[in-house]
């Protein structure tokens, strides 16, 4: 698609922090970073020391974040920088503000929502309704998160996936580990059901379980574990991508029971560290190739199922490990990211004709 000449303007109301891991800052970032910028002006926030690739980014705003009074600030500088995109609005005070500037006062900004997420009865309500009813452009993480949201709202979206850094996920040269090892990294929350994986720990007490992450049901289960004597699980806490990379390479298998998500990171990451993943088939992770680099299941007794097999059989998973690698090379982020290239340029030379039309009929 050819560009315009005059740059596009975008303000996102996301982190640049390079620290932080959260899935849709992750996103955020490595689109800007690949972002042209000479063709894009981008404002982003910034709490502590910037991803680096963003800190050195030309044409780059980073707006600080402190303990007091960040709507007003942020929303002046929405009001002076005049963008031609909001990108990926999520559910703050900042957002609600700019939806209703929108509705009140004419503007040029166009809105880009992102949904990352299955929409249901649950999920799709207060916010996140308006983000996706009142957007210009509707993107979704997966074709199924898409058909969620069309069944929801009747919202026509775009699928552009999330990608991979190979900066961080990369396959071993060998695994070497002696014990099998089972992976299981995301948050600590109902609806992951980490739960499920110290159940198999107590099912298999010769392999390793170690469980990445943090959140409210982590307490639930450390007890767990202690009321069990389950003695091979081990909580590894918050892990930097890089830190997350290096426990993929020494793992055998990644078990992820969630039964709600949109299109998980971390089964692409899992993939570009060739290792065969489990996880349920609800959301259609399109990480995931069934019987191929790994398996999707649709119940709790053949997740089991399929992870004694995996389990007993080392050469089924050496196979799965390869097409898993293989696999990942569809979620690259060079070419994901010149697809919101395009996709930013539509947008705002939409907007900027439409403007255009209405000053000169007026």
């Amino acid at each position: 698609m050819s560009h315009p000449i005059q740059p596009v303007t975008i303000f996102t109301p996301s982190f640049a922090d390079g620290d932080n891991t959260n899935a849709q800052n992750i996103t955020v970032k490595e689109i800007v970073a690949r972002l042209p910028p000479e063709l894009f002006r981008v404002i982003m926030i910034c709490d502590r020391d910037p991803d680096p690739r963003i800190a050195s980014r030309k044409n780059t705003e980073l707006v600080r974040w402190t303990p007091h009074g960040n709507t007003v600030r942020l929303l002046r500088h929405f009001l002076f920088s005049r963008p031609d995109i909001y990108f990926f609005p999520r559910f703050g005070p900042l957002d609600r503000a700019v939806f209703e500037l929108r509705k009140r006062f004419p503007t040029k900004v166009s809105v880009v929502s992102y949904v990352v997420m299955t929409m249901n009865e649950v999920t799709g309500n207060g916010p996140v309704a308006r983000s996706i009813l009142e957007a210009d452009q509707v993107c979704a993480n997966s074709d199924h998160v898409a058909e969620t949201v069309r069944a929801k709202f009747g919202v026509s979206s775009i699928t552009i996936p999330d990608g991979v850094d190979r900066r961080f996920f990369f396959p071993p040269r060998g695994r070497d580990s002696q014990k099998p090892v089972v992976l299981y990294a995301g948050s600590f929350q109902p609806r992951k059901r980490v739960e499920f994986v110290i159940e198999q720990a107590l099912r298999h007490p010769e392999v390793q379980f170690r469980l990445a992450g943090r959140g409210e049901t982590e307490k639930h289960c450390r007890e767990m574990c202690l009321q069990e004597n389950c003695r091979n699980v081990l909580f590894l806490g918050h892990l930097t991508p890089a830190q997350l990379g290096e426990e993929m390479r020494h793992a055998d298998v990644f078990l992820f029971p969630s039964v709600l998500e949109g299109h998980p990171q971390v089964l692409l990451q899992a993939a570009a560290c060739g290792l065969p993943s489990i996880a349920m088939n609800l959301y259609r992770p399109e990480s995931v190739v069934n019987g191929k680099t790994g398996f999707l299941v649709d119940s709790a007794t053949e997740m089991a199922e399929r992870l004694d097999q995996l389990l007993d059989y080392p050469s089924l998973r050496q196979p799965m490990s390869a097409a898993a690698f293989e696999h990942s090379h569809n979620f690259d982020w060079d070419r994901i990211a010149g697809q919101w290239t395009d996709l930013f340029y539509h947008v705002a030379t939409k907007r900027r004709n439409a403007s255009s039309c209405r000053v000169q009929c007026a």
